[in-house]
């Protein structure tokens, strides 16, 4: 019998509320197969300006209102929101916060260009959904990481939270896509990072950084790798064997077939143990 019993999701993405990407689709089918494999699931994603609060029916959590994140020597609020997919039985949790994530764009505004606090917006997502989790007292097994906004998570879950007894004793596994962002970070990335007793020794990003450098930041933590796309550079497959984390390969055909759900569910199984 499995030992797994709630997964916790993290996404950058996630149909109906971003466009139907691959990433998008497989966070939205993923964690509703999961769910009907008779776990627990929670879903967490960013409130980009771009979900329609009146469509979906989002609405204020408000037993979790008044949690704060600090970035850099700024404070700024999170509230949080939820919305319910019906036909999945399911609830989705949106992070949101007014200078992060109001504007309609994901990550690139009109003419192209990468935002320039995209870096910020990362981490404010990662800390608005541990912090959140902390507060709904939910203890997950898996935390299963999505698309490149979500990786500054497993640092912080080994880092900061691993001693905490909602996370103490969770594995993370990392899906990689092909969203990892070719643009170089706002320079002190490392110092939006700190916090919690976390040192720059502990996050070695170069002057710089892209989003390749962050997404070895995160198989660096991560205690299972999933090739989520076909075309992911060799790079990170070499970069996951030098760090001796598993990897379950890209697999068209499972996609194709929706039988990833039990091959990633299968996968879960072998980190935890």
């Amino acid at each position: 019998m499995s030992d797994i019993k709630r997964v916790l999701y993290v996404s950058s993405e996630m149909c109906p509320y971003t466009p139907q990407t691959p990433q998008a689709v497989i966070a939205r089918n993923l964690s509703q197969g999961i769910q009907e494999r008779k776990k627990e699931i929670r879903s967490f994603m960013p409130r980009y300006g771009s979900v329609n609060e009146r469509k979906h029916q989002l609405h204020e959590v408000i037993r979790l209102f008044g949690i704060n994140v600090t970035i850099g020597d700024q404070d700024r609020p999170l509230v949080i929101k939820v919305a319910s997919i019906p036909s999945a039985r399911m609830q989705v949790y949106f992070i949101d916060n007014e200078d992060y994530f109001h504007r309609k764009p994901l990550y690139r505004d009109a003419d192209g260009k990468f935002f320039e606090d995209n870096a910020e917006r990362a981490v404010f997502f990662v800390r608005g959904v541990l912090e959140t989790v902390k507060k709904l007292r939910w203890a997950p097994d898996i935390i299963h990481c999505s698309g490149w906004m979500s990786h500054v998570l497993p640092l912080y879950l080994k880092k900061v939270y691993a001693e905490d007894p909602i996370f103490s004793s969770s594995k993370v596994v990392l899906s990689l896509y092909d969203d990892i962002p070719s643009e170089t970070f706002q320079p002190d990335f490392e110092g939006k990072i700190l916090y919690g007793g976390l040192t720059r020794e502990d996050i070695l990003l170069p002057k710089g950084s892209t989003g390749a450098d962050l997404a070895k930041l995160a198989i660096r933590y991560s205690d299972g790798v999933i090739m989520g796309s076909e075309n992911i550079p060799g790079q990170f497959a070499d970069y996951c064997a030098s760090c001796k984390v598993p990897v379950l390969p890209w697999d068209g055909k499972s996609l194709e077939s929706g039988e990833y759900v039990a091959r990633y569910d299968d996968f879960y199984e072998s980190v935890q143990k």
